[in-house]
């Protein structure tokens, strides 16, 4: 079974920085996309970054290109989403995603496996 696990949420003020991390255990994953995600208060679910695990591409919500980074560390099966130059409006809970595929998706409903979260709060 896919677990994944997130740390490294908090609270920092505006154009400060965070790294996420999510922990991934139960697969071999080099057959897998991995995504970040985030939900505000009030909002549905939205794409934030994903890669194929085997390397090559990375892609970025609009919001986020050119702030945040995805990498991937594959001897310790472990996700990062660097965050810089944060704003009020990246405040939200980030979630890690796994789903088995050959294409990377930016939609919820292609994956399979989520953390449980990690918080994330921007003060202004």
């Amino acid at each position: 079974q896919v677990q994944l696990v997130e740390s490294g949420g908090g609270l920092v003020q505006a154009g400060g920085s965070l790294r996420l991390s999510c922990a991934a255990s139960g697969r071999t994953f080099s057959s897998y996309v991995m995504g970040w995600f985030r939900q505000a208060p009030g909002k549905e679910r939205e794409f934030v970054a994903a890669l194929h695990w085997r390397g090559g591409s990375t892609y970025y919500a609009d919001s986020v290109k050119g702030r945040f980074t995805i990498s991937r560390d594959n001897a310790k099966s472990t996700l990062y989403l660097q965050m810089n130059s944060l704003k009020p409006e990246d405040t939200a809970v980030y979630y890690c995603a796994a789903e088995r595929s050959r294409l990377v998706h930016t939609t919820t409903a292609n994956y399979d496996y989520w953390g449980q979260g990690t918080q994330v709060t921007i003060s202004s």
